[in-house]
């Protein structure tokens, strides 16, 4: 018999010795600081059940380039065009909670994603917790998508009266109640978009970012601008900067300004994550090709036309190729257009790089077409959009929703 054997307790219902009395049933020796009472075990399960898992997907886009998601402008056919220029990450356009959780169809379109759209986002706005969790945990069935980004950047009245976009800034109590709400209730991360505060000399990012990352959000975005400044000031990177050593460990990406290559290398000198780039892209979407190869790409008219055409074939392709599809490809283009026209051609600059800024001047361009492209009028966007897409019905009219400049 191997050693040891003869001290294994008999089985019952097994041989050995019937008049032997049987161990008293004791309790295993825990050490105190372990142990318990039933209640209090039970308790701890309970409540540790209710939490959210560990999470399992994560969002890996340190250095990445990352297109804004931009209201009208930021539409599927234009995020197509930016990933062909290489943008790394993409976002659907700001999306009204309690719309979709009405069933609203134009608000649903908007989330939706073209198969180039690698690393695709959506971003919700709402001022209140329970719609939010609400709308993140239907989002959370329905779609596929790499993240949810909650705006808390958005300036307009309409929004920020109501209590969402900036004015969350100031409801930290909502705010926080949001964050972990969606963030109990969604399968993928969580990223916020903030701005550096609501008015212009009281910045309140650097005291939320710690407080974000304690909440659970993945990453976090600061627009280096308040709700009061709007475009009137430069972007304070400065500002950025310090931000990212609040946030730390939180990946903290940077927004504002950014136009050429040289801004993207000052940009990343901050110690930020990443950058997000909004009106730039705007601009001129090959930044993103410019960024990555370190260039300034002197893009001709023809190469820009080109570039415009096949924004009409995406649009035709997304909205429909019928009379309204038409029509609602030529508005979107009509809205970037707006924007287009103030870039200038690099081979007419004196120096490099043009500036985000910068007001262009009246300038002839090295042909008509050149010129054509850079007419801030609205009358001449509209040529632009019958080289494309036909004559434009009658008592057609336009007005920009950036600026007060109406074609009649």
């Amino acid at each position: 018999m191997a050693e040891g054997a003869a001290e294994a307790p008999a089985e019952s219902g097994g041989g050995g010795d019937s008049g032997a009395s049987a161990p008293e049933r004791g309790v295993a020796p825990i050490k105190p600081q372990y142990l318990t009472t039933k209640e209090q075990f039970h308790e701890f399960l309970e409540a540790r059940g209710q939490e959210k898992p560990s999470q399992e997907t994560e969002l890996d886009i340190h250095g990445k380039l990352y297109l804004a998601p931009l209201t009208t402008c930021g539409n599927l056919p234009f995020r197509r065009i930016c990933k062909r220029f290489g943008a790394d990450v993409t976002c659907g356009e700001m999306a009204v909670c309690t719309n979709l959780l009405q069933g609203q169809t134009s608000e649903w379109a908007l989330l939706r994603r073209h198969q180039c759209e690698d690393v695709f986002g959506v971003q919700l706005e709402g001022a209140f917790p329970d719609t939010m969790a609400k709308c993140a945990e239907l989002l959370n069935r329905t779609i596929e998508v790499d993240f949810v980004d909650i705006n808390v950047g958005c300036p307009i009245d309409l929004v920020y009266k109501k209590g969402g976009g900036c004015a969350l800034m100031n409801r930290a109590a909502k705010f926080q109640q949001i964050v972990r709400g969606m963030n109990q209730v969604l399968d993928v991360p969580l990223t916020v978009k903030i701005r550096t505060g609501v008015q212009e000399r009281v910045n309140l990012a650097h005291r939320l970012l710690p407080e974000l990352r304690d909440w659970g959000a993945a990453l976090v975005t600061l627009h280096g601008r308040s709700r009061e400044q709007r475009y009137t000031k430069l972007a304070d990177w400065q500002y950025i900067e310090q931000c990212v050593t609040a946030a730390s460990p939180m990946p903290l990406f940077g927004n504002g300004d950014i136009l050429s290559y040289e801004d993207a290398n000052r940009a990343m000198q901050t110690g930020v994550a990443g950058i997000m780039i909004a009106r730039g892209a705007l601009l001129k979407p090959w930044l993103f090709t410019e960024i990555k190869e370190q260039r300034h790409w002197d893009i001709s008219s023809s190469e820009r036309l080109a570039i415009l055409q096949d924004f009409t074939r995406y649009g035709l392709e997304h909205w429909g190729s019928d009379t309204q599809g038409v029509e609602k490809t030529r508005r979107f283009l009509l809205e970037w257009l707006s924007f287009l026209c103030r870039y200038v051609p690099v081979g007419l600059l004196e120096r490099l790089p043009q500036r985000i800024n910068e007001r262009p001047p009246y300038y002839l361009g090295r042909n008509y077409l050149e010129t054509l492209m850079a007419s801030q009028k609205a009358a001449d966007w509209i040529r632009i959009s019958e080289m494309l897409l036909g004559p434009v019905p009658p008592n057609f009219v336009f007005l920009p929703k950036h600026k007060a400049n109406a074609y009649k």
